[in-house]
Formats: C-alpha cells, sequence, structure tokens
C-alpha cells in the first residue's frame, strides 16, 4: 500500500506562485509513476501533469509551461511548482501514484487564485 499526502495549497492572486508537495509512504516509491491532478467545481479531475519512475514528464496543454512537475526519490516526495496562477487553476489537487495494476490517492489540498 501506499499512502499519499499533499500539501502547500493555498489562497494566492493571479500571476502569483505556489509550490505543492506529496509525500508518500508505505511503499517502494521510486518504482511509482506519480501523477497530479485536479478538479473544479463542477467539473471532472483532470490530469495536470505526470512524471513516470524514469522522470519522463507530461503535462496538460492549459499548464505547460507555467507548471513543472518534480521528484525526489530519496524524500520519497513528488512536487507541483505552479507559477504564473491563473484564475482557471483554481481547484483541489490531488496526488496520484500508479504502477500497474495498482493505483493510489492522496486527500487533495485547495488551491484558489483569486484578486
Amino acid at each position: 500500500q501506499v499512502q499519499l499526502v499533499e500539501s502547500g495549497g493555498g489562497l494566492v492572486q493571479p500571476g502569483g506562485s505556489l509550490r505543492l508537495s506529496c509525500a508518500a509512504s508505505g511503499s517502494i516509491f521510486s518504482i511509482y509513476a506519480m501523477g497530479w491532478y485536479r478538479q473544479a467545481p463542477g467539473k471532472q479531475r483532470d490530469l495536470v501533469a505526470h512524471i513516470t519512475s524514469g522522470y519522463i514528464t507530461n503535462y496538460a496543454d492549459s499548464v505547460k509551461g507555467r507548471f513543472t512537475i518534480s521528484r525526489d526519490n530519496a524524500k520519497n516526495a513528488v512536487y507541483l511548482q505552479m507559477n504564473s496562477l491563473k484564475l482557471e487553476d483554481t481547484a483541489v489537487y490531488y496526488c496520484n501514484a500508479h504502477r500497474g495494476v495498482f493505483e493510489y490517492w492522496g486527500q487533495g489540498t485547495q488551491v484558489t487564485v483569486s484578486s
């Protein structure tokens, strides 16, 4: 089993920055692919960024060039650096880990972008 705990959310102004963290425990972290998803009120949960066990990254078009996903296997942690935040980035952000048929989710952290 893998337990995931997100942190770092909060309230920021448009154009501001936040760094989200996801701390993992309970399994071998380095073999898992990791992702950040977000869900706004009334919307589906969408992939924001993804990083494989081989450090290959992918991003949603809406965040490409503004967000950066990274991982530190020594710390069992994944990060999402969010720059140039926009109103439409407001959502609950969830950390995800997956490997083969196994998939795990964190509880989510709220990000609110407002002027």
